[in-house]
């Protein structure tokens, strides 16, 4: 367990320094987008284009992983919906109380943190979540968030928008274009590859500290954003820990046990998973929500306030039950 906690503490500590310094005004909120470009458009495709050119495809895309995931997504999406759904939760809250509890932090944190503790063959099924939550949960809880009130064509629009965004991603598409130049017969220039190094390695210190940040900044509300459709929605003061903690609990501890559960289905049933790609792919959806998804709440006027204090219990708690849960694996970083 100690040899754990010294893996998973400096990620978690540099997601507190991150919420610190924008909380004590060290880092400007104005700064905070520009970090966040640059993270999402240069230091993580780097990295993941490096990930993309060691890993192989079918690595990178596993048929099995895919399925057992997806079906672990579609189940949580739905389940927490159908559980806080209520008079004072409407279906758009709902809908993205669902995004968090299905949407792992596999970007920003997953993938260095998950092979910092697994070793490189993690990044394989770390980036299996990223393609089926960027083109699929997310697109589908968006599109169930406008439903109400919009009716089907409403919600179909939606989510063909969100389809769209999560196809100009430029995530997906680095770690595609890194196995097509794997695969190609030649070899980068020497100066190209040390900029995606320097660039890469850039990639996990800056995105912890920006996503301290960013959940700093969602949870403030005389720092909400302007600039979106439906940011005159007021946010309420204070969101009920009921209203937060069950979500945080789906996320933290359902959604792994459903995806631990589903692999072993999977194992009995002859699907080719390995049980490092089940410790993986578990380990990933026992992640913190990820925390873009309060800007996404943000911008489509859902209550931003309680999709945040989500984020941050689940960001906090994760420390605690993604390293025990790391713990019980038996999980030997470095070993």
């Amino acid at each position: 367990m100690v040899q754990i906690f010294v893996v998973t503490l400096p990620f978690f500590a540099l997601v507190l320094c991150g919420y610190v310094a924008a909380q004590r005004h060290l880092l400007p909120a104005s700064a905070i987008p520009g970090l966040n470009a640059f993270v999402l458009f240069f230091a993580l495709p780097c990295m993941l284009f490096r990930f993309g050119l060691s890993t192989p495809l079918l690595q990178l895309l596993n048929p099995a992983l895919l399925s057992v995931y997806l079906v672990s997504a579609l189940v949580i999406v739905f389940f927490t919906i159908a559980v806080t759904l209520s008079a004072r939760i409407g279906l758009k809250d709902a809908a993205f109380g669902a995004l968090v509890a299905a949407f792992p932090n596999s970007g920003f944190m997953g993938v260095p943190l998950l092979v910092a503790v697994l070793g490189q063959t993690a990044a394989g099924p770390v980036i299996c979540t990223i393609f089926t939550d960027m083109l699929v949960t997310s697109s589908l809880c968006l599109g169930l968030s406008q439903a109400a009130g919009a009716g089907a064509a409403g919600a179909r629009a939606a989510a063909g928008r969100a389809l769209r965004g999560a196809l100009s991603n430029p995530l997906p598409w680095s770690i595609l274009l890194g196995a097509a130049v794997g695969a190609a017969p030649f070899t980068l220039a020497g100066p190209v590859q040390a900029v995606i190094r320097m660039l890469g390695d850039a990639a996990s210190p800056v995105a912890l500290f920006t996503i301290g940040a960013v959940l700093w900044r969602s949870g403030d509300p005389a720092h909400r954003s302007t600039d979106v459709p439906d940011a005159s929605v007021p946010m309420p003061a204070t969101t009920p820990l009921a209203d937060v903690l069950p979500v945080a609990a789906i996320k933290l501890l359902l959604h792994p046990l459903l995806v631990f559960a589903l692999c072993l289905a999977g194992i009995r049933a002859g699907l080719p998973i390995s049980s490092g790609q089940l410790t993986a792919l578990t380990l990933t959806a026992a992640l913190p929500s990820a925390s873009n998804v309060s800007m996404l709440a943000e911008r489509y006027g859902a209550d931003n306030g309680r999709i945040a204090r989500i984020i941050l219990a689940s960001t906090v708690l994760a420390f605690f039950s993604f390293s025990a849960l790391a713990a019980l694996f038996e999980v030997r970083p470095g070993g």
